[in-house]
């Protein structure tokens, strides 16, 4: 069994670490945050000194982190995981990054005798937590096959989409409609709520039609709908995600409309202090802007899981 580094443990590395440990895979692990760290350790996992020391030590490196300059600077920056991996090593990283920032760092890989995988991550923070994440990989074959069982100890669900960017580019179109949602659910239960319906009834109308959509019918009664609006996956990183959405559709001269539209909405929450919140939490966001108590189910509802 190959030695896994797994460089950064947030809301979502680290339970995918935690079940990667619960597998039997020998782990070393580095984050920023030492608190993450010990909770690791104290599962079982090594903890590297730095990224360049979790790099030189292990044969696959994962790396989970926030945004296109801190995996660039992680990966191929000085000190980084190409400093110090062994040729022969592999990379993957299941970072929500910009595609070209991946085309690089493939080819940085590629140029240091080091193999190279981007497997971003479908679905919540509550499916990583339980092991039923699923996986976008972009990749050769060899590589793919190389990671597949860790894959397979971190979620429930794997497509392999093609050579390396593929995964990353997938994560893009899924996540536009994602995030998109929630805008459209905001919308449509603040309507609801301004026009006087009862928030139950009008769930049972939108599950029984085509108007119902995943976010609806599981993250937002796991969250905003019963009071919880703790981040599992922030308004802050939304936007950021819908930024990479844009900047992919100017590249390729693909007009996105409802993207832009989207954007802008995320741009408003966040501007009025709602950023660290779920993406749920974009009914709050909708319903303070009009002056709304935003809808909540009761106890005992039909609907909370």
């Amino acid at each position: 069994m190959e030695k896994i580094g797994f460089i950064g443990l947030g809301r979502m590395g680290r339970p995918m670490a935690s079940n990667l440990i619960k597998k039997g895979f020998e782990l070393i692990v580095h984050d920023v945050n030492a608190e993450a760290v010990d909770a690791l350790v104290n599962l079982g996992a090594d903890a590297g000194t730095s990224v360049a020391d979790v790099a030189a030590r292990s044969d696959v490196i994962i790396t989970m982190l926030p945004n296109s300059a801190i995996v660039a600077q992680v990966i191929s920056g000085a000190d980084g995981v190409l400093s110090a991996a062994r040729k022969g090593a592999l990379v993957m990283d299941m970072s929500t990054i910009d595609p070209n920032t991946t085309d690089a760092i493939a080819a940085d890989c590629k140029a240091h005798g080091i193999g190279f995988v981007d497997a971003p991550v479908g679905r919540l923070a509550t499916h990583a937590d339980i092991g039923q994440s699923l996986f976008m990989v972009g990749g050769e074959e060899a590589d793919f096959e190389r990671v597949k069982s860790m894959l397979e100890a971190m979620g429930s669900t794997i497509y392999h989409c093609g050579p390396c960017g593929a995964g990353t580019r997938s994560k893009i179109v899924n996540n536009f409609l994602a995030v998109s949602l929630c805008q459209l659910n905001a919308e449509a239960l603040t309507l609801a709520t301004g026009l006087g319906l009862d928030i139950e009834n009008t769930l049972d109308v939108l599950y029984g039609t085509t108007a119902t959509n995943g976010q609806l019918k599981i993250n937002w009664l796991q969250k905003v709908l019963v009071g919880d609006t703790s981040a599992g996956f922030t308004i802050d990183l939304a936007h950021k995600d819908l930024t990479l959405v844009m900047e992919s559709a100017n590249a390729a001269k693909v007009p996105m409309p409802m993207a832009a539209a989207a954007r802008e909405a995320f741009s408003q929450a966040r501007a009025r202090k709602f950023g660290g919140k779920d993406f749920s939490a974009m009914l709050d966001a909708n319903c303070d802007a009009v002056g709304l108590e935003p809808p909540r189910l009761p106890q005992g509802s039909r609907h909370r899981t």
